[in-house]
């Protein structure tokens, strides 16, 4: 018996992008072009006619704008949305709350390059509407508020003494599809003297820094995009740049990132088996590996090598996540300790840093 295709409608002003989404993902034997627009009211005529799985939305359109649509959809008849956004630096903002309204990822438009660079964009478009026609959607959370973080919180954290201790704990965190509102909730959960996180979320460049400035205000912890050589402490989260993959190191008892380049690695670049080998590598037995919801299997192997290597291995629970593609993964793999519910996580990961 054959499985159907996923069905996707796409909404997009530019007659080019329309063109060229609907081969990119027409390449996939596994999707279908239901139909597209142009705006958000041709949308809704398509959709009376019949319901996509899967939308790919674009935010700056004439007559309606995306989140407005967006908020529409999710209110009346809930569907998986991706968005699709130009690498604009002032649209990065407009995308992350796209996130926030219910959208599940988001990609970014693809662009004439090279051979190469069409082909992994293919392979990046086809695997979010893959993972969006998985997704379990929910309902939207309200957002806390939270106390600015003091300066001195930096200055004075307890990692400037633990630090000489060869067992100062890191957390390797891994998500993809629904990761960017589940390390929220996991995040915010953290106190300000947690140990040092290095987090790889699938997320296109650009989007990282804004991603991580926003989560830097609503944690008690800090939060930034990750740069070459920079330290991993107490009550800091490093988040891979976007298109880069982010390794963790060591030099002495000094725990640092490096941001690399280099090929797709489980059709990823951020990849969380590089990161996660890498946690293996160089802290071993000192690491916490939590790995979220996410389409795919990346991040299963390298959460192998992570309890192999005396790691605790954390893995979301199915119920509590958006898709239980990686957790399933690692858990078939027999590289998960404990399998939990998304708000157990940041306790467990407090259990065993001490």
């Amino acid at each position: 018996m054959t499985t159907p295709k996923i069905r996707v409608l796409i909404v997009d002003d530019s007659a080019v992008v329309r063109q060229t989404l609907s081969e990119v993902l027409s390449s996939d034997p596994e999707i279908e072009i239901m139909g597209t627009a142009g705006d958000p009211f041709a949308a809704a005529e398509r959709m009376r006619e019949e319901t996509p799985d899967v939308i790919t939305l674009d935010i700056e359109m004439p007559r309606m704008d995306g989140l407005t649509f967006l908020q529409k959809i999710m209110s009346q008849h809930p569907i998986p949305v991706v968005i699709c956004s130009s690498l604009a630096e002032e649209g990065t903002q407009s995308a992350l709350r796209a996130l926030e309204y219910g959208a599940v990822d988001i990609i970014a438009k693809p662009r004439m390059g090279s051979k190469q660079f069409l082909e992994e964009s293919r392979i990046v478009l086809c695997q979010a509407v893959k993972g969006a026609a998985a997704a379990q959607l929910r309902a939207l959370r309200p957002s806390q508020k939270v106390e600015p973080k003091l300066t001195a919180d930096a200055i004075l954290s307890p990692a400037t003494c633990a630090m000489a201790e060869t067992t100062e704990k890191v957390v390797a965190i891994g998500a993809s599809t629904g990761g960017t509102e589940a390390l929220k909730v996991l995040l915010e959960a953290l106190p300000a003297d947690c140990p040092g996180i290095v987090i790889v979320q699938h997320m296109p460049e650009l989007f990282t820094r804004a991603f991580a400035n926003r989560l830097d205000g609503a944690c008690k912890i800090s939060v930034k995009e990750a740069e070459s050589n920079d330290t991993v402490l107490r009550g800091r989260a490093l988040i891979a740049p976007g298109n880069h993959h982010l390794l963790l190191k060591r030099s002495g008892a000094r725990y640092y990132v490096e941001v690399k380049d280099g090929p797709l690695v489980c059709r990823h670049r951020p990849s969380v088996d590089v990161l996660f080998r890498s946690a293996a590598r160089y802290a071993g037995q000192n690491a916490v590996g939590v790995i979220l919801t996410g389409m795919g299997d990346d991040g299963a192997c390298g959460m192998l090598e992570m309890k192999q290597a005396g790691a605790v291995t954390i893995a979301q629970d199915e119920a509590t996540c958006v898709v239980f593609g990686m957790p399933k993964e690692a858990i078939k793999r027999n590289a998960v300790d404990k399998i939990l519910p998304l708000q157990a996580v940041a306790g467990a990961i407090l259990t065993h840093a001490h």
